[in-house]
């Protein structure tokens, strides 16, 4: 497998290899690798027309689709900047993250314009709105117009391989972000390491369910790495589709590989607990856990009930996607999230950044494709990346083997469901409401979601309101997903809130949260 190194060509040339060949299933529709590549052809013209060129930065509000993947190359092949943003985000979000970025162009999805237009008041550097649907006013362009209306040629940006191609904001909170800048040639990097590492070919069937390729989980080891191999992708999409609505997909589609967050698979556990396993999972060789570490109960009782093993991967959004994974084949070391990728180095780091022996207890430290910097935070970029490596704030111990368990973390972040909330946005909102004088949150740790978060809140004297009313107060400010689960009021706020410790969970926890 030759090694691309600017990501405007990845799909130019794999359309010119199998170009007839399904690249997406989505719904009923099939589209080829020649659809997107021709598509994407038409949105790059449409942006050169419109005067974005090498280093403008272009937001992306939508979900996973075909007109993602068009949107996302089209960026590319002009050499501009994609923002793919959570598309849970609401209007005061979007403000914080495109002053930060400023995007002189927004591709938004025709449900999520009202977010957007609210945002908009306040993002000066916004000159475009590009809508995908059929409902949006008629002032803003739209994206089938602009397909119909542009060459399919393809467009000859002069990129160099160390641009930046991509800034992802889940590196950091929203209210206060710092964008992760990765480039062409490290995306490429990682691509083809996880291609390699999974052991990834034509004939594959990549499953994309509650993974969205706004993430860089989604977007570089599924969408990325499949375009580059030339294999289907199967997009579960639209809301409220069902864990078992996605394991008849999978029987239908014959699938081969899953990625997912360990959520997903307790999901899939307790329904084959509740109703058993209805359906044949047998075409799949590959299921990966990313985005919060797996606990060897999990896969343990998946292992019973489906009789397939998960593997455990490691990264974050610095490290572009994955630097760990465990060996695809046996059983590896269960609790382990497995050893580097091939492009990675990795070490374990003490207080003063002195490698610490084996078996010993430190900060995770990574060598390789890392990125390029948090864009427009040069002293944050220095602070984590410290003599040629990146410093992840995660703890944890490798053995002599160089398999890496993951034991703690060192940043104050929760993690629910594989997604990456940061305190201080909640305590950012909360602080705003007129009866709270301070609040503090964090994560309650939960074998499902991972963790759930809780606020502890004081109030101003005289002050009244019940927590129901802080929840509702919350929403429409935060993406929901940040919502507390939980909120207790105080006299004093807690000093310290603990941070995230892993556990060893039993049978018995197991069959409690299948309850939950």
């Amino acid at each position: 497998m030759s090694q691309t190194i600017v990501l405007g060509t990845i799909l130019e040339n794999t359309a010119k290899r199998i170009g007839a060949k399904t690249a997406l299933v989505y719904g009923e529709s099939h589209i080829s690798f020649a659809a997107l590549d021709e598509n994407s052809n038409r949105f790059a013209n449409a942006l050169l027309k419109l005067g974005i060129k090498t280093g403008d930065r272009v937001a992306m509000l939508q979900n996973s689709s075909p007109e993602f993947v068009a949107v996302f190359f089209g960026i590319m092949k002009v050499g501009a900047i994609a923002v793919p943003l959570d598309t849970r985000y609401v209007a005061d979000e979007l403000v914080s993250l495109f002053n930060d970025c400023t995007p002189v162009l927004v591709v938004s999805e025709d449900a999520l314009l009202e977010s957007l237009l609210k945002a908009l008041p306040k993002s000066p550097s916004l000159n475009h709105i590009i809508t995908v649907g059929e409902t949006a006013p008629g002032q803003y362009l739209k994206y089938d117009k602009i397909l119909a209306d542009n060459s399919s040629g393809s467009v000859k940006a002069k990129i160099n391989p160390d641009d930046i191609a991509l800034i992802s904001y889940t590196g950091g909170p929203t209210f206060h972000p710092h964008g992760v800048a990765l480039s062409h040639r490290n995306l490429i990097t990682e691509v083809v390491s996880s291609i390699e590492t999974f052991e990834q070919t034509e004939n594959d069937v990549f499953m994309l369910f509650a993974l969205p390729m706004y993430h860089c989980f989604g977007l570089v080891a599924v969408l990325l790495a499949s375009i580059y191999t030339g294999n289907k992708i199967v997009i579960v999409a639209g809301t409220g589709r069902s864990i078992e609505s996605f394991m008849e997909t999978i029987e239908r589609e014959k699938g081969t590989v899953y990625c997912g967050v360990p959520y997903i698979y307790s999901l899939m556990i307790n329904v084959a607990r509740r109703v058993g396993v209805k359906y044949d999972l047998s075409s799949l060789r590959l299921l990966a856990s990313g985005g919060a570490p797996l606990e060897p109960i999990v896969i343990k009782q998946f292992r019973q009930y489906f009789n397939i093993d998960i593997r455990d991967i490691y990264g974050q959004t610095e490290s572009i996607c994955h630097c760990t994974a465990m060996p695809i084949h046996g059983t590896g070391k269960i609790g382990s999230s497995g050893k580097t990728l091939r492009c990675w180095e990795m070490k374990i780091f003490d207080e003063s950044d002195k490698e610490v022996p084996s078996g010993t207890e430190g900060e995770i430290v990574l060598r390789g494709p890392v990125m390029t910097c948090f864009w427009n935070h040069p002293e944050l970029t220095a602070s984590v990346l410290r003599h040629g490596w990146l410093h992840t704030g995660d703890v944890g111990w490798m053995d002599k083997e160089g398999y890496l368990f993951i034991t703690a973390r060192q940043r104050r972040m929760i993690v629910l469901k594989g997604q990456n909330i940061f305190p201080s946005d909640i305590e950012a909102v909360l602080e705003t409401h007129p009866a709270v004088a301070e609040a503090k949150a964090g994560g309650v740790i939960d074998l499902v979601r991972g963790e759930t978060i809780k606020a502890w809140v004081r109030l101003k004297p005289g002050a009244v309101v019940t927590d129901h009313e802080l929840r509702q107060y919350c929403q429409g400010r935060m993406a929901d997903y940040k919502l507390p689960r939980e909120i207790e009021f105080v006299d004093v706020i807690p000093p310290e809130i603990p941070l995230w410790r892993r556990r060893q969970y039993t049978e018995a926890d197991a069959k409690l949260a299948a309850l939950d």
